[in-house]
């Protein structure tokens, strides 16, 4: 039987002592000094004396993990060309890659990691946008309205050659949304308008970032489809329309949704299905799964524990200018969105301040000091395939 719930099987043994690195950063965090600045006696007021006999040294233990925490700063997502990778995150080769970005709903992927995508794409990499759900249900009923004025006022520049289908179905949506009461499910006509909201918004926002259309996959997962908040259960009808893709592409880096505090829980069934297609792919020995690296990106509602970081990729201000720029052609998701949660701040703002909090962390530990940075973790298949 597949197991379906892979991601919360999720755990860092494989960071080399993360454990210290997790002392050391809430020392630091704790006497207020960076990471060089510890001393001997930091460590023996704040019960970390066994570190001292373990490593030998105040010196000796902040250098190894200033060195960790610098090794997961890179400009190349993707892996630097003709470089030593001894020390990077990602490998150099191949080059350049094929990569699928996994987002739950048409906008995590800018919100998440946005600057990320840009950087891959411009370093030459083949970057593919894989849309798991339609994210209908995250669309106001004022928005199809709008959008359905439009149509409407568009269909009637056609005067006598006006197609009567348009006239008759408008009345229809008109009239259901008139009607509709709290607590209602859409109609299958007015999920489908939602839906292609939220598709023209997606392809705005890859247009912007240089995504090519044939690049662009909406996969429309069946779980997502109930037209209620309470989705369905996940299946293997979601993880085989997964697995298709990745055996179309047979990309060299998958990115996925970490952020498992998603409140509704979808983002933790498509990072399922992604995981549990991928688990498949791997038993059946495909060629393609063992230079394949899967990369977790965390969005909007909760970023990783420094000490848990593995990959993290700086962005100058206009960098996450630009990121700010492609949050933004989700209009749809911006004031009118239904889900913002008790969190008033929109969803580029939310992004932007975790974005500049990873930073100042890294600055505050005396390391680079960027305008923003977008964090990752990678995830290993190595202890579940060997579970056949």
């Amino acid at each position: 039987m597949l197991d379906l719930d892979l991601s919360s099987k999720m755990d860092f043994t494989h960071i080399v002592d993360r454990q210290l690195r997790r002392d050391v950063i809430n020392l630091c965090m704790k006497t207020g000094k960076p990471l060089l600045k510890l001393l001997a006696s930091d460590y023996t007021n704040n019960g970390l004396e066994h570190l001292l006999q373990q490593y030998g040294s105040a010196g000796f233990i902040n250098i190894r993990v200033f060195n960790d925490l610098q090794h997961t700063i890179t400009g190349w997502p993707g892996g630097k060309p003709n470089a030593d990778d001894t020390y990077r995150p990602e490998r150099a080769k191949p080059y350049p890659k094929r990569v699928i970005v996994f987002s739950p709903h048409p906008d995590d992927d800018v919100i998440s990691m946005g600057g990320t995508i840009r950087r891959l794409v411009q370093q030459g990499h083949g970057v593919h946008i894989a849309y798991e759900t339609s994210g209908n249900i995250a669309v106001d009923d004022e928005e199809v309205t709008r959008y359905m004025h439009f149509v409407n006022g568009f269909n009637q520049l056609l005067g006598e050659n006006a197609d009567e289908n348009i006239k008759r179905k408008y009345r229809e949506i008109k009239d259901f949304l008139k009607q509709k009461k709290q607590g209602d499910v859409d109609s299958l006509d007015v999920r489908t308008v939602k839906q292609l909201i939220r598709r023209g918004e997606a392809r705005t926002a890859c247009t912007y970032n240089q995504i090519p259309h044939a690049q662009i996959h909406f996969l429309d997962l069946p779980f997502y489809e109930s037209g209620k908040i309470e989705k369905l259960p996940m299946t293997e009808r979601d993880v085989e329309i997964v697995r298709q893709l990745l055996r179309e592409v047979k990309p060299h880096q998958i990115y996925a949704a970490g952020d498992l505090a998603d409140p509704h829980g979808t983002h933790k069934k498509c990072t399922d299905a992604v995981l549990a297609a991928f688990q498949q792919e791997l038993k059946a020995d495909e060629a393609w799964t063992h230079d394949c690296r899967i990369w977790l990106y965390r969005g909007a509602w909760a970023e990783w524990d420094l000490w848990d970081i593995e990959m993290c990729v700086p962005m100058s201000p206009e960098e996450l200018l630009q990121k700010r720029k492609s949050i933004l052609k989700h209009q749809s998701q911006m004031e009118s969105a239904p889900f913002l949660g008790d969190d008033e701040r929109l969803f580029w703002q939310r992004a932007e301040d975790r974005n500049r909090t990873t930073a100042r962390l890294y600055d505050d530990l005396g390391l680079a000091c960027y305008e923003a940075m977008e964090a990752f973790v990678e995830y290993r298949f190595d202890a579940i395939a060997q579970d056949k």
